[in-house]
């Protein structure tokens, strides 16, 4: 290897580094400056288009073995109120569980709540077929009642999921455009008193707030799991089941969305909490199955690059979204391979040319933590300075550990290509963590 090559790895392999923090910080920069006067200008849009404001809500929750959370779900759900005190509807589609879901749900005495029981065969075919159960009764209903499928909105919450109160009076704001029709609005973590929780809430309250606020500026915003909400004529448009046997069901009907030319916002002034995964194997079988989902979505590549709905700019970003994880371990795998062939040489007494020392590889490495640690700290900054419901010594803490979250991201992204290279789909239940009963809605802090 010559002196040159020497000098255009080490470039190239800084350049490479140095690409995680840089962007972080202009991430960072547009997330502190740009959003709030993005939002006014879709305030300002979604009036000017006249008023398309959604007069009829329903709450769908997905239940299968939620005995510890659902009671906690529904009686929450049953509390919120959109415009003009209009009060949901929750359908809970029990799953075919065989815990004590149906004697909880049983227990619930409430006109506006309607439980909806499958049982096998064809109970237990994946959330996606759950949810499409659900939109299917919804549908008729409204049919039924002769009203505009327009104004009738359906949301998703987990069955360990809780709104804030204000949900859905914003997503009533943001949907008055009638050229919107599905909006996602920020996650939290409720048990973030422990480690893994709390860089959850770290991930999901300051990472994903600020992509899917720079989404929401170039009409690339993806639908989560949790806490989605979408016009039923939208859900109409895409057919008898909206959602797919995708592990990822909700990425994959934000896609068929934005090529159906749906309009999708991002709010972080309203929330929905969810519970974190505390237990490291769950964690990781959680996001390999989060990766799997993603790596089944890429058979929409071509046709997003197709679509003339879509700009340049949109498009680009969707595709960041769907390949980067998959970059991301590429890389990552090419710099640890370089370094160990630079310390593998530096052993056996042959150097290579681009780290000809132990101190040099020393050095390397140092930089390599530093690189590494500063995104999280950075991002307990915006944690901070956004939602100040945490002490900065608990997200400092958080900040440390994120790195070691981010290497589990990787197995699981490596895990998630040979599950699917084998051609396997099944997956076993998170398993969820009682909680105290509640009997209303939680007052979730989100930013003015």
């Amino acid at each position: 290897m010559t002196a040159a090559d020497s000098w255009f790895i080490v470039v190239i392999g800084y350049a490479i580094l140095l690409a995680w923090p840089v962007s972080t910080l202009g991430l960072v920069s547009f997330a502190v400056r740009y959003v709030a006067s993005h939002r006014k200008s879709l305030v300002a849009k979604s009036l000017a288009y006249g008023d398309a404001t959604p007069e009829h809500f329903w709450i769908i929750v997905p239940a299968l073995n939620e005995e510890v959370v659902v009671g906690n779900t529904v009686h929450a759900a049953l509390g919120l109120g959109g415009p003009g005190g209009t009060l949901a509807r929750v359908l809970v589609v029990d799953d075919g569980s065989d815990d004590r879901t149906p004697e909880v749900l049983a227990a619930i005495d409430h006109p506006r709540l309607v439980v909806l029981r499958r049982e096998l065969p064809e109970a237990r075919q994946g959330k996606g077929e759950a949810l499409n159960a659900a939109y299917r009764y919804i549908a008729e209903r409204t049919a039924e009642a002769g009203v505009s499928p327009e104004r009738v909105v359906i949301g998703i919450i987990d069955g360990d999921g809780q709104g804030s109160r204000n949900i859905l009076l914003e997503v009533s704001r943001m949907m008055r455009d009638p050229n919107i029709g599905a909006v996602q609005v920020q996650v939290r973590i409720r048990n973030r008193d422990k480690l893994l929780g709390a860089v959850q809430d770290l991930e999901f309250a300051a990472i994903v707030n600020a992509c899917q606020s720079l989404r929401d500026t170039i009409d690339t915003v993806g639908l989560g799991g949790n806490g989605q909400f979408t016009r039923l004529a939208a859900l109409l448009a895409l057919g008898d089941a909206p959602w797919s046997a995708c592990l990822v069901e909700d990425l994959e009907l934000g896609l068929r969305m934005h090529l159906d030319g749906v309009g999708i916002r991002y709010t972080s002034r309203a929330a929905v909490t969810q519970q974190a995964v505390v237990d490291l194997r769950r964690l990781t079988r959680q996001r390999t199955r989060w990766a799997q989902g993603n790596l089944q979505c890429a058979r929409y590549l071509r046709r997003l690059m197709a679509s003339p709905r879509i700009g340049l700019t949109s498009l680009l970003e969707m595709l960041h979204y769907l390949i980067s994880p998959w970059l991301n371990a590429l890389v990552t795998v090419i710099l640890i391979g370089g370094v160990s062939v630079a310390a593998t040489g530096l052993a056996v007494g042959h150097p290579m040319p681009y780290l000809p020392t132990w101190r040099q590889l020393a050095y390397s490495g140092e930089v390599w933590l530093a690189v590494t640690l500063f995104p999280g700290f950075v991002w307990a900054l915006v944690h901070r300075h956004r939602l100040r419901d945490e002490s900065l010594p608990r997200l400092f803490t958080a900040a440390l550990a994120y790195p070691v979250f981010l290497l589990l991201g990787l197995v699981a992204t490596y895990r998630a290509l040979f599950r699917q290279a084998s051609g396997r789909q099944t997956w076993a239940k998170t398993e969820r963590l009682a909680e105290e009963p509640i009997d209303a809605p939680l007052q979730i802090p989100v930013p003015a």
